[in-house]
């Protein structure tokens, strides 16, 4: 099996030298340039795994560099080498391309981090990329559709997945942000270890750094053990921050540290430990607005926010509908272990008029009540129960539901469960005995747990 190789780009021998040396001792082989012009002779001549370059050089800088590759040898990784504290060049070299960046003076272990992290990168192109058949198999982990905002969704999250660089993924709710950022994990180097989500809206704020940083056993009253956090779960994976606007300002400080050290330190611990993770967030909010009324810090905005990702509404991807409609309806099918029932056309019709202000996920919950409503195996449109109020253009009326319908629809669990009893637990009896089909009474029981 070829060795990896990697080129070493720095005016100072010694730093060459102190590189080739660890590099040597992970079983790569390397070369070294000391100025951008030997390091373009050479990228241009042999094949790299990876580059590490110095930001400044002689006849050039690492930013430069950056730049060519990313036109000519965009499968490989480059990591600059910046100055120590100087995050504006670590910004702006990741917004040129650069798979990461590492300070001055070099921490051989955050070091080894980021090439292992690159060399496992596959070597294959974006236009490659653009190609490769979508698994609707999997919706859990694809954004399906085949719509033109969807298809430069997927090949942006293709390039990004590449790159360490942090993402910042804005959108509506319920437009699938959090199935970007694993599409971006899923993708890339770190697939192998964890994703750990974390909604920053839903951790009280006196235990959020606990959660984020782990906590010593005795640090506070109730810590009756030390406990990792989510830092140190994702370390050497990736790190989502959902609802990264809801972080209180104290607690957007002391992330902002933890992303720039690359450490962390429990609660009640007087040591920092590394971490290797890569940081993605996301929120439905305006970030720069919030920023501007001094409610989200600006460096930690700029931090965070080096490359943005929007991910469309599903108004702006309405020919995907009838797509997402299929999976969802086979998904739910397959949890209720009943047959997928069809759609008509003009509850298809419908469906695609419909505005959405839930998006993806509100279409799943439309489907979701269409399925307990629909007889016959068939959906129709009044059984999708859309308000004309969200719809593009005007859409079939609704039919109204009579009282009884509706009754049962409201039905509680003990009524269910007094009818299965009388029926000895036949579910085909006891759909007759309700007045349901048994496709109404198989949601039922998925709805309220009933085994």
């Amino acid at each position: 099996m070829n060795r990896k190789k990697v080129l070493v780009v720095d005016d100072e021998p010694d730093i060459c030298e102190l590189l080739e040396i660890t590099l040597g001792r992970m079983g790569l082989d390397s070369n070294s340039a000391l100025n951008f012009s030997d390091a373009i002779s050479l990228i241009d001549k042999e094949h790299f795994d990876l580059c590490l370059t110095d930001m400044n050089l002689p006849d050039g800088d690492g930013i430069q560099l950056v730049e060519y590759c990313q036109k000519t040898k965009a499968d490989l990784p480059i990591a600059v080498i910046t100055a120590h504290g100087n995050m504006e060049s670590a910004v702006r070299a990741l917004k040129a391309g650069a798979f990461d960046f590492v300070s001055k003076p070099l921490d051989i272990n955050i070091l080894r981090n980021l090439v292992n992290s690159a060399i496992k990168l596959p070597v294959h192109s974006a236009a490659t990329a653009q190609h490769e058949p979508v698994n609707t198999t999997q919706p859990a982990s694809q954004l399906l559709g085949e719509s033109p905002p969807i298809e430069a969704l997927k090949q942006k999250i293709h390039k990004l997945s590449r790159s360490q660089a942090p993402v910042f993924i804005y959108g509506e709710s319920g437009s699938g942000k959090e199935l970007a950022a694993r599409m971006i994990h899923n993708e890339g180097p770190r697939k192998s270890a964890r994703f750990v989500p974390i909604n920053c809206g839903a951790i009280p704020a006196e235990l959020m750094e606990s959660e984020f940083f782990g906590h010593k056993k005795g640090s506070f009253t109730g810590a009756t053990h030390d406990k990792e956090g989510l830092f140190q779960l994702a370390h050497g994976g990736t790190l989502f921050l959902d609802e990264v606007a809801e972080l209180p300002l104290h607690m957007q400080v002391k992330l902002l540290r933890a992303i720039q050290e690359k450490a962390v330190r429990a609660v009640g611990d007087t040591q920092e430990v590394s971490v290797d993770v890569r940081i993605l967030s996301a929120s439905h909010k305006n970030l720069a607005e919030l920023v501007e009324k001094a409610q989200f810090r600006q460096d930690l905005f700029y931090r965070i926010n080096v490359i943005e990702l929007k991910t469309p509404s599903l108004r702006e991807r309405s020919s995907d509908i009838p797509l997402l409609a299929k999976m969802l309806l086979a998904k739910l099918s397959t949890k209720l272990a009943i047959e997928a029932p069809q759609l008509t056309q003009d509850a298809l019709d419908a469906l695609c008029t419909y505005s959405y202000p839930g998006n993806v996920r509100e279409l799943e919950n439309i489907l979701e009540r269409a399925i307990a409503l629909a007889e016959n195996n068939t959906i129709h449109s009044a059984d999708l129960n859309l308000s004309n109020n969200n719809a593009h253009t005007a859409a079939p009326a609704p039919k109204v539901i009579s009282a009884s319908k509706q009754s049962l629809t409201e039905m509680d669990k003990q009524s269910i469960i007094n009818a299965l009893d009388a029926a000895r637990w036949n579910k085909t009896a006891t759909a007759k005995a309700l007045g349901l089909t048994r496709r109404q009474l198989l949601y039922r029981l998925e709805k309220f747990n009933i085994d």
